[in-house]
């Protein structure tokens, strides 16, 4: 029988810990600039020594050359008299009123509040899919037991707007005849958008042309006959199956074309954000490559006057002047950090802008191969530092808005032995489809060869992976007939 037991054991580990002073820094670091006004607004709420600098007053950098404004090593010098603490609580909200109504330089009027109004009422809140339907179905004349129907239904219709259960369940789930579910199916398909409440693509798109009066058409034909050629986009067999020219076929391809797939979705929930690039580069008046950091977004800081008096006056207890010191240090590591983060895109951005010169010239034809790790070491920084300081990070260029990370791609090297980015290759294929013959597209082995004759080996394998990302079809269902 073995013995059990509980046993002292020493073991030694590594671990890495963050401060939150650090993780701090890293958040800044890492924030695009409309994020970061949001963290520093914050910051302000909860710091009573840090006020906010007026657009046209001295900037943070010229606050600190002065040597007069190190408040951290004046602090050690001065002496701290006892006083209630309570005072200086009350202080601190007299002083937030205060600056409030500096801020708006003038009172608050009945105008001001009749805008106001106005402005609240104003707003509006996108309508859902469901709440569309729903407003039909109360105005529809039809039967109670077919508007209830009607609400199963709706209740049933996914994003796209597709019916997802059958008639059958329907009833049955509800407790409502059959009949009814049937009739209130087919009310539902008369509303708004159109090809709501179909069964699948095939169906939806049938019911568009229905609803224009074009059943009987040729392309009603393909959609509820000849469905799967249609996707195969296989013309001349669609002509032989409905006895038809190849012209013909092609109409009313483009004419299925003008339908919408998913009328449910332009109710979707907008996912789609304002891009605010942080850095722009452009060209001054003499020729010269310029940038300049987006810092509208970031309130310009200091450390409030009205609290270094306090603390001149030596009229603090010790507990006042600890809080004092802790709020100081915090306002001015906010500060810190915002410099820090600004000089870190602006030495990243010089980078960029020094390697990838030909693109800012000419276009994203000459965009060079460049990694992370070429940019840190150039300008002294670890290559996750790099990574964060572009997360989530745009500029503006002449060529228009790309996401930092655009600029970091790998490639491959020419017959001349010149570097090419992958991005640079998936542009050549792009004009290459965009300038082929309709009737005879290029095949990916032929796309292989142009760029062979320009010097550019690559696999075909590769050709398929860059065309399929760039949401391009195969040669087969990019034919078109004339």
């Amino acid at each position: 029988m073995s013995n059990q037991g509980f046993q002292q054991v020493q073991k030694q580990s590594q671990s890495l810990v963050l401060a939150p002073q650090l993780r701090n820094s890293l958040k800044i670091l890492q924030a695009p600039a409309v994020e970061l006004r949001t963290s520093i607004l914050e910051e302000l709420q909860t710091n009573p020594l840090l006020e906010e600098l007026a657009i046209d007053s001295i900037s943070v950098e010229e606050q600190r050359e002065n040597p007069n404004q190190n408040e951290l090593e004046q602090d050690t010098e001065m002496e701290f008299n006892a006083e209630d603490f309570s005072a200086f609580e009350r202080m601190n909200e007299d002083m937030r009123e205060h600056y409030a109504l500096e801020n708006t330089g003038q009172s608050y009027t009945s105008e001001d509040a009749e805008r106001r109004e106005h402005f609240m009422n104003s707003l509006t809140t996108s309508q859902s899919l469901q709440q569309h339907l729903i407003e039909q179905a109360e105005l529809t004349d039809c039967s109670k037991q077919e508007r209830e129907a009607i609400l199963y239904l709706i209740g049933s219709i996914d994003d796209n707007g597709f019916l997802t259960e059958t008639i059958s369940n329907i009833a049955l789930t509800g407790r409502i005849p059959y009949k009814a579910v049937s009739q209130a199916s087919q009310i539902l398909k008369t509303f708004d958008p159109p090809g709501i409440g179909t069964a699948d693509t095939q169906d939806c798109l049938a019911t568009q042309l229905e609803l224009r009066g074009r059943g009987d058409s040729i392309a009603a034909q393909i959609l509820r006959k000849h469905f799967q050629l249609l996707i195969r986009r296989r013309i001349p067999e669609l002509g032989r199956k409905l006895g038809t020219t190849t012209d013909e076929i092609q109409d009313a391809i483009e004419e299925i074309a003008t339908l919408e797939p998913a009328p449910g979705k332009r109710f979707s929930p907008d996912s789609n954000t304002v891009i605010e690039p942080d850095v722009s580069i452009f060209q001054n008046e003499y020729g010269e490559w310029q940038i300049k950091l987006n810092s509208d977004y970031i309130p310009r800081l200091r450390i409030s006057s009205t609290y270094k008096e306090m603390l001149a006056k030596g009229s603090l207890n010790k507990q006042e002047k600890e809080f004092m010191i802790e709020r100081m240090r915090s306002g001015k590591f906010l500060i810190n950090s915002i410099e820090q983060r600004q000089q870190t895109i602006q030495r990243i951005t010089q980078e960029i802008l020094t390697l990838q010169s030909d693109f800012f010239a000419v276009g994203v034809a000459k965009l060079r191969p460049l990694t992370m790790n070429t940019i840190a070491q150039a300008i002294g920084v670890h290559e996750t530092t790099v990574s964060r300081a572009i997360a989530n990070k745009y500029i503006r260029t002449p060529h228009g808005v790309f996401a930092f990370k655009y600029f970091f791609t790998p490639g491959y090297k020419s017959g001349s032995g010149e570097s090419v980015s992958n991005k640079s290759i998936k542009d050549m294929i792009q004009h290459i489809i965009d300038d082929e013959n309709p009737a005879k597209p290029y095949s990916d082995q032929g796309i292989v060869t142009i760029l062979t004759e320009k010097k550019i080996k690559i696999a075909r394998r590769t050709v398929a992976k860059y065309r399929e990302e760039l949401g391009i079809l195969p040669t087969n269902l990019r034919r078109r007939y004339k």
